[in-house]
């Protein structure tokens, strides 16, 4: 059975003096109580704020300890993206011709990501079988160029360290791909540095000759 609620009279509905005094300003009770609070903003860009550890940020492709290159060109990272961001052209590496970039059979040709589409999910890293893609804590990633916004190989590859010497070069004597992975390489032989001098030195007398002509 339906029961009516009984009408409130509208001299109860006011309220006291003091309330309707108030009234307009109690929106601004959470203003006035947070203005003598400490100021917790971080003044970018001057003060920047520590990262996370496993903070997802710029890409980063590794190399192995004497400075061969850790990615093989498999492009499951590619096919990991959900954004469709990366880009990468797997070639064979050639020891004949002197031309080694990782230890496996084919290395990474051409490699980009996008970061006008990359959304910093991190399935890219998760799907890599070598763990030649990682993830930096670097965020400053903004521009006014679209084109500069995509990232070719040349800004993805990790720096050489010490010990290490630039690709291409072959690998340590005696040692097979399996060795990289299992660590058994710490750095550069003198033998790699000793080729890598000989033949870049070459390459550079090549190409400054195929400029003056």
């Amino acid at each position: 059975m339906l029961t009516r609620r009984p009408l409130v009279a509208d001299d109860q509905k006011k309220g006291s003096f003091f309330s309707d005094l108030f009234a307009p300003v109690g929106g601004f009770g959470v203003t006035f109580a947070t203005m003598f609070r400490k100021v917790a903003t971080t003044e970018y860009p001057e003060v920047k704020r520590p990262t996370a550890q496993r903070f997802h940020g710029r890409h980063q492709l590794n190399r192995h300890p004497d400075g061969l290159e850790k990615c093989v060109g498999c492009e499951l990272c590619a096919w990991a993206c959900p954004a469709d961001a990366i880009l990468v052209e797997g070639a064979n590496n050639d020891d004949a011709a002197g031309q080694r970039f990782s230890p496996g059979e084919r290395y990474g040709r051409v490699y980009q990501i996008n970061y006008l589409r990359c959304i910093f999910c991190g399935l890219c890293i998760e799907a890599c079988p070598t763990r030649a893609l990682t993830m930096t804590n670097e965020y400053e990633l903004a521009d006014n160029n679209r084109a500069d916004l995509i990232f070719t190989k040349e800004q993805l590859l990790a720096p050489l360290q010490g010990g290490m010497v630039a690709a291409p070069h072959p690998m340590v004597h005696g040692m097979e791909e399996r060795d990289y992975y299992l660590g058994k390489v710490s750095s550069a032989t003198p033998t790699q540095k000793e080729w890598v001098e000989a033949h870049h030195v070459k390459a550079d007398a090549d190409a400054t000759k195929g400029a003056a002509k």
